[in-house]
């Protein structure tokens, strides 16, 4: 297996894609579709001594478009067979309703959170640049793939098999990929920052929740390693999933603290107190995220919705400042 790091000017932080070349040619996640990455990748593959229409398959973690890009292309020089959960697969597919259904549930919630319009305009040029470079691609044919399938590629001492874990949060569809003692988490495992959850994809419904499960699945899983969409391998993936679980817990408790001083707020007044001024993309992730932990303590009883905003419930203040190891349990 050959991890291949691309450069991502797009988003934040260099991708890594990853090639298995034994009696079939495989790839997990590809890439965003800028000319610079597709030069980049095709280079890699080259040394390699592998072309995209060699590649029989693609299995890609999630439906972001630095991660699933380049995919169409690549299937359209092999027709290789490209892979994904059910519920990523038709924005990986460029399917139109489900782009449209997408972005009116984007739209509806920027008014919920609050969001400025000048932030709103800021957030929705910076998108419609990226469909503007064409950064998804061209379109593609999924083959949908379940929680606990086994695929398997190739035969022989070359036999590839790769178990897929259902592992929602970061997006609705997200899957990692388990090969022996190890897993290829996408975005459900970071080495250098915490996969957003909220504003990452806004079809998901209660994402901290549903992503505190995945760090479970992760840190129970006794992998020896993990390799993660971005960036480097993970020699503890254990003890990395509990130290973002750890983080949600700091930033709860710091959710509770902002909403102790200035509360009832909505989800914008949070993120700010939280991130402070947001800029691109991240004028969507911090308030979805903030939004994504109102909501879980609403669910838990800490705070309550009101026409004003978010509120602490009845004697959490107390409780917020009897902590002194600035985390609030989740």
């Amino acid at each position: 297996m050959k991890r291949i790091s691309l450069g991502n000017t797009v988003f934040e932080g260099a991708n890594s894609t990853y090639c298995f070349d034994g009696e079939a040619t495989v790839l997990i996640d590809t890439g965003v579709a800028t000319d610079d990455t597709r030069t980049e990748l095709e280079s890699e593959l080259a040394a390699l001594g592998v072309e995209f229409a060699d590649i029989d398959a693609i299995v890609l973690t999630h439906y972001h478009a630095d991660h699933s890009g380049l995919a169409g292309e690549i299937q359209a020089e092999s027709d290789a067979t490209v892979y994904a959960h059910p519920a990523d697969a038709p924005l990986i597919a460029g399917d139109t309703d489900a782009w449209e259904g997408l972005e009116a549930t984007q739209r509806r919630l920027f008014e919920e959170w609050g969001m400025p319009e000048p932030a709103r305009e800021e957030l929705l040029a910076f998108l419609a640049a990226g469909e503007n470079e064409g950064i998804y691609g061209e379109s593609v044919d999924v083959t949908t793939v379940e929680d606990g399938e086994r695929l398997s590629f190739g035969g022989g001492d070359g036999k590839l098999e790769l178990e897929v874990r259902h592992t929602p949060g970061h997006t609705a569809g997200h899957i990692c990929l388990v090969r022996d003692d190890e897993i290829f988490t996408g975005d459900a495992l970071l080495p250098e920052y915490t996969p957003n959850v909220g504003g990452a994809d806004v079809r998901v419904e209660r994402p901290l929740e549903k992503y505190l499960r995945t760090l479970e699945t992760i840190a129970d899983g006794g992998f020896e390693r993990a390799w993660p969409g971005h960036r480097a391998p993970i020699d503890e993936p254990a003890e990395r999933a509990r130290r973002i679980r750890d983080h949600h817990e700091e930033r709860a408790f710091r959710v509770l603290s902002a909403l102790a001083s200035c509360g009832p707020a909505d989800a914008w007044t949070v993120s700010d107190r939280l991130f402070g001024d947001l800029s691109n993309i991240h004028i969507l992730h911090g308030p979805g995220e903030a939004y994504a932990h109102l909501e879980h303590l609403a669910r838990a009883g800490d705070v309550e919705r009101t026409d004003a905003g978010y509120r602490l419930a009845d004697g959490v203040a107390e409780r917020v400042r009897e902590r002194d190891d600035g985390r609030w349990p989740l």
